[in-house]
């Protein structure tokens, strides 16, 4: 089967964690969308989008409307308008008032109860990413030093994950980035994304690859890997860099050679022919 379409994480994936993407990314990824409409799919905002991605892309008009932002895991969807000349929303799932509140009190009690609130976090703790709240426990810019020493066993985030989770009914309540805890409404992850822009595109799961830093399993790009989508875990943004230089490099040479499953991160890849 042909690739209809390359889709990637965000954060980590395409661009340094809570940093932009690189002048050396902006460049490949002007390349990639001469071949393939690109997809980018994360739990952040559309405002974090912005930020990482659209500040620092240097993509002509000609090649921008092939690119598809789903922020939130897909509960917005934002597509560049050539007659505009800017990105333009074309849908939003988003929480009520009401429960932006209650998600935020809930995640702020807990947090409080667990000892988990930081004296002097960077930034706010609790986002509101429209149809999703995240609690952040150092701030949404703590530095990315911090973020990595606060939870490397994930037993805070954990702790307070499950705390919250039964005070929300209805919601879910998931382990996010590496200081971070996601609430969306029932059955909103990646996987939802991912089928609202296979929809979008008109395109088959077996048609797409998707790329991402957290494929294992209980990782939040693990859910496209369950749905069935070809996938390829990578360890950061330089190693996405060098996969799109291998896809680039082999698209004289089609087909391009493509991960059937994502491989351990320190392990061997097994690679099939796409179609």
């Amino acid at each position: 089967m042909a690739v209809g379409a390359i889709v990637f994480d965000l954060d980590n994936t395409l661009a340094p964690s809570k940093a932009p993407v690189t002048a050396e990314m902006s460049v490949l990824l002007e390349s990639l969308l001469k071949y393939y409409p690109v997809g980018v799919i994360s739990g952040g905002s559309f405002e974090q989008f912005q930020r990482q991605l659209l500040g620092s892309l240097a993509v002509s008009p000609d090649r921008l409307w092939r690119l598809h932002l789903m922020p939130a895991c897909g509960t917005r969807y934002y597509r560049y308008e050539p007659l505009e000349g800017d990105w333009e929303q074309q849908y939003a799932e988003d929480f009520t008032a009401d429960e932006k509140a209650l998600i935020a009190d809930v995640l702020l009690a807990g947090a409080s109860a667990l000892n988990l609130l930081a004296a002097e976090p960077f930034g706010d703790i609790v986002e509101d990413r429209g149809g999703q709240m995240t609690f952040s426990a150092l701030g949404q810019y703590a530095p990315i030093e911090l973020r990595s020493e606060w939870d490397p066993d994930c037993i805070k985030r954990r702790m307070l994950a499950e705390w919250a989770a039964p005070r929300l009914p209805g919601l879910d309540v998931r382990v996010g980035g590496t200081t971070s805890v996601d609430v969306t409404r029932a059955g909103i992850d990646k996987a939802y994304g991912m089928r609202k822009l296979l929809n979008a595109l008109g395109l088959a799961r077996d048609e797409v690859i998707y790329v991402g830093d957290r494929l294992h399993e209980g990782g939040n790009d693990y859910p496209v890997l369950e749905m069935g989508i070809r996938t390829l875990a990578v360890r950061d943004h330089n190693e996405t860099a060098n996969l799109i230089r291998r896809i680039l490099l082999s698209e004289a040479a089609n087909p391009v050679r493509i991960p059937v499953q994502p491989p351990a991160l320190t392990g061997s890849r097994v690679y099939a022919r796409s179609a």
